[in-house]
């Protein structure tokens, strides 16, 4: 079963933050955003399509207990904690936080002259009370070019672990091409269509910042109609 989600079904949000401002596509009930019909799928709480305007800063904000993966789509984005201030990700490389008994951190845009956009998921942890760490990933077009290459993932050896039965791949497809994806017993896909499109996901239409939901199923085929970066995460439902 696929449900398809047009990109005015999804939430979105403006306002000011540190330096800037924020634009926000938020897919499920977030902050003060709820909806019933959207609380996320499976071990998957949030999924956020965050731009930040040049040199703005999400100021340091606590949590616990999530496993948070963030992805720049454009820009450069930097990340801070308690610690001091992290790494900075550029177009297509990915990070993985465990957030565990508590940190503090932040999201900025490291560019003081061009907006920065960025996805960040949160999924639910296996166990509680994990030790915080952060690492990242680099990730170019050409690794991800007509294959869905994991990024994060609990059973892939070359993705970045996570302590969550999830998987996040990443795919430019170009037109034409197709890339296929087996999907075990007990699993479900959430599809996100950043940039581009549309795609055939099982010959259901995907609108640019549309989104794929597959709930069963065996096989999942996703064909370009022109050039498109994906975003496919499997996860334990």
């Amino acid at each position: 079963m696929i449900e398809i989600r047009s990109p005015e079904s999804i939430f979105q949000t403006e306002g000011p933050i540190q330096k800037g401002t924020f634009l926000g596509r938020w897919h499920f009930s977030f902050g003060d955003y709820h909806d019933p019909r959207f609380m996320g799928l499976g071990v998957l709480r949030v999924f956020n399509d965050d731009t930040l305007s040049p040199g703005a800063v999400w100021p340091l904000h606590p949590h616990r207990e999530i496993e948070v993966v963030t992805c720049c789509v454009a820009g450069e984005f930097k990340h801070a904690d308690q610690r001091g201030e992290g790494g900075v990700l550029l177009p297509g490389w990915v990070q993985h936080t465990t957030v565990g008994k508590g940190m503090w951190h932040s999201e900025i845009n490291n560019l003081q002259d061009a907006p920065m956009r960025f996805i960040q998921m949160w999924f639910r942890p296996d166990r509680p009370g994990l030790e915080p760490s952060v690492e990242q990933k680099q990730a170019s077009r050409e690794d991800r070019c007509d294959r869905l290459l994991p990024l994060v993932s609990d059973r892939h050896k070359d993705a970045l672990p996570i302590h969550s039965p999830a998987r996040v791949f990443s795919c430019f497809l170009r037109k034409g091409k197709s890339v296929d994806h087996q999907l075990p017993e007990g699993q479900g896909v959430y599809l996100y269509l950043l940039e581009g499109g549309p795609v055939q996901v099982n010959d259901e239409a995907v609108a640019h910042l549309g989104t794929a939901i597959v709930r069963e199923g065996d096989r999942i085929i996703v064909r370009a109609e022109q050039d498109s970066e994906l975003l496919l995460v499997e996860v334990k439902l």
